[in-house]
């Protein structure tokens, strides 16, 4: 017989619960496993593929901006910093939040399969800051997986996740708009991506939100989530 609430359960209602509610912590903690799953399980597995370089004149057009890495490595602190606000929108709002997460995966999974594509970085061999910073991004993030941009989808569901709402500030929701709209451009300044991949990223995006809101796939998200919380927290891990 499982206990009513674990030991885990009465810590994390002590430390991390203040922070993240109990309904979100292993989905999304699921989200950022997910994600590097598609993203780098795809780049290892695609790694002997015929990759295509989509680049067009305008993207050879727009300058090489060393400092723009500022931006696309500051990022993932704008994510954890979103997806921890997002999860306090109640259970509900979470679970449809996440099951367009998921989804929005899933389909860059298929295009990384699909449609490999990679790119001509540019050479960079100088030692000012922007360019040590710049060769950090080019040795951690290999040129595959381009299409579409996950850098710009997921910047683009952290501001989509928080519109509207009325417990978030609006100074923070325009702040998230813009600096979801900064990261977009920091990806084509720093040569990690096409003009095509930002505006499918965002599309993609938008089209998995909009689903997670308005369908129903979010219950069957949530249920088995339910379950791994009853076999982490308790049985009645959500009583208060």
């Amino acid at each position: 017989m499982r206990p009513e609430k674990t030991g885990f359960c009465l810590w994390y209602d002590r430390t991390v619960g203040k922070i993240i509610p109990k309904y979100a912590f292993f989905s999304v903690i699921f989200c950022f496993v997910f994600n590097s799953l598609i993203y780098t399980g795809l780049q290892i597995l695609m790694k002997k593929a015929k990759h295509f370089d989509l680049t067009t004149s305008l993207d050879e057009a727009i300058p090489f901006e060393p400092m723009w890495a500022l931006i696309y490595l500051g990022c993932f602190l704008f994510w954890a910093v979103n997806y921890i606000l997002i999860t306090r929108q109640g259970k509900e709002g979470w679970f449809r939040f996440a099951t367009g997460d998921y989804l929005s995966r899933i389909i860059c999974g298929i295009f990384f399969i699909l449609l490999p594509t990679t790119n001509i970085r540019p050479e960079v061999t100088g030692n000012s800051f922007p360019e040590l910073l710049i060769q950090f991004v080019y040795w951690i993030d290999a040129p595959t997986n381009l299409f579409p941009s996950i850098h710009c989808l997921v910047s683009w569901l952290c501001f989509a996740g928080i519109r509207g709402r009325s417990y978030i500030p609006k100074w923070y929701q325009v702040f998230s708009a813009l600096f979801a709209i900064a990261v977009f451009a920091s990806t084509l300044f720093t040569k990690q991506h096409f003009i095509v991949d930002v505006a499918a990223g965002v599309i993609i995006a938008e089209m998995c939100y909009f689903i997670g809101q308005r369908t129903k796939y979010y219950q069957k998200v949530e249920q088995i989530f339910s379950r791994v919380n009853r076999k982490v927290f308790g049985e009645k891990w959500n009583e208060e």
